[in-house]
């Protein structure tokens, strides 16, 4: 077994360095495949971006005072659709949820507008399942490029597809909001992601529609998808690995300062089954952990899954690549100029005898 590997439960899906793949799909793309470009795709995300580059503009020249402070908040809950939605809620199941919280979920998913829960997290437990294989849908083997956007300008690699039959989907078919939502995506989505967030502006504080349009709808959703796919792409090359330095994901400075979630990519996929895809303590405070917390301290969410601090040490001390942050006083990385220079008060007097 390989040292990032762990034994697989029966799905065979949510855990990272799974063996049948590893001696299956070698981590080197296939030179004879020939990439299909897909122009609507790639005209219509030329279309959005070009056009969010506007709504910064009027962001911050024509848009009213609501706008620009409520813009953020509306960035952050479109991010939480996928982050703690589709992501931790649905594909992984590090925690449960009641139905108020997932019809709020399934909300903020749709809003976010990555595809049908059914279908993010399909791909994304192939992306566990096969990573940084030409069956990982996103390989970052194939550049920064193809793993943030090129892998949706594009068909399918044949082993995506082939290796995707065999993903058990089972949990997600019984599942009756997210067959609910797959089935009618066609018409959900193009209202709530895009015609509810023009509306609301321009009725609660009379924001123009060009400005709610720019603003609220296509530079919301651009920076949000951004945002997440930098997950696929930066987050696979750029960072440190204190947890496993034999995987490709890494803990990804940017996505970290952010605080919206998944920053810490190393762990995750070393731990995918933790709800806060971060360590305890301080290494696990974003938006998306603390939106869980919230809901799980009103009873909404519950079975919420953690890793153990000695499963960690243990971990660290097997595949980590020595930069994991000094844990406390006394720990054996910890700089002694740190040490000489941090002052103790309080000290225990002894009697001399």
């Amino acid at each position: 077994m390989p040292p990032n590997s762990y034994p697989t439960d029966t799905t065979g899906v949510l855990f990272e360095g799974d063996t049948a793949a590893a001696t299956v799909l070698k981590k080197i793309p296939d030179p004879n495949h020939k990439l299909e470009l897909l122009w609507l795709n790639i005209t219509l995300f030329t279309i959005l971006h070009v056009s969010s580059l506007y709504g910064v503009w009027l962001l911050f020249t024509a848009a009213k005072w609501q706008t620009v402070v409520l813009f953020p908040a509306a960035l952050v809950l479109t991010i939480l659709g996928i982050s703690g939605g589709a992501h931790r809620l649905w594909a992984h199941r590090t925690f449960k949820a009641n139905t108020p919280l997932r019809l709020i979920f399934m909300f903020l998913n749709t809003l976010a507008f990555q595809d049908a829960v059914y279908y993010w997290a399909r791909d994304h437990r192939l992306h566990h399942k096969y990573s940084e294989t030409d069956a990982d849908p996103y390989n970052s083997q194939r550049g920064w490029f193809f793993a943030h956007i090129g892998w949706l300008c594009c068909k399918k690699h044949p082993d995506v597809t082939i290796k995707g039959r065999d993903i058990d989907l089972s949990d997600l078919r019984n599942d009756k909001l997210v067959m609910f939502q797959k089935k009618h995506y066609l018409i959900l989505m193009p209202l709530i992601c895009f015609v509810l967030p023009t509306v609301v502006p321009m009725y609660y504080w009379g924001e123009s529609l060009i400005c709610s349009w720019s603003c609220f709808t296509l530079l919301r959703w651009c920076a949000s998808l951004n945002i997440v796919w930098l997950v696929n792409s930066s987050a696979h090359m750029y960072g440190k690995r204190p947890y496993d330095k034999n995987i490709s994901p890494t803990d990804e400075a940017f996505l970290i300062w952010f605080r919206v979630g998944e920053g810490y990519h190393n762990y995750h996929h070393v731990f995918p089954w933790d709800y806060k895809s971060a360590e305890l303590g301080k290494y696990s405070r974003d938006a998306t952990t603390y939106f869980i917390d919230f809901f799980a301290r009103i009873g909404w969410a519950y079975d919420l899954k953690s890793v153990s601090t000695e499963m960690l040490r243990q971990r660290i001390k097997r595949t980590g690549d020595g930069s994991h942050p000094v844990w406390g006083w006394g720990d054996k990385d910890q700089p002694q100029e740190d040490i000489a220079d941090t002052t103790i008060t309080h000290r225990l007097k002894v009697n001399a005898s």
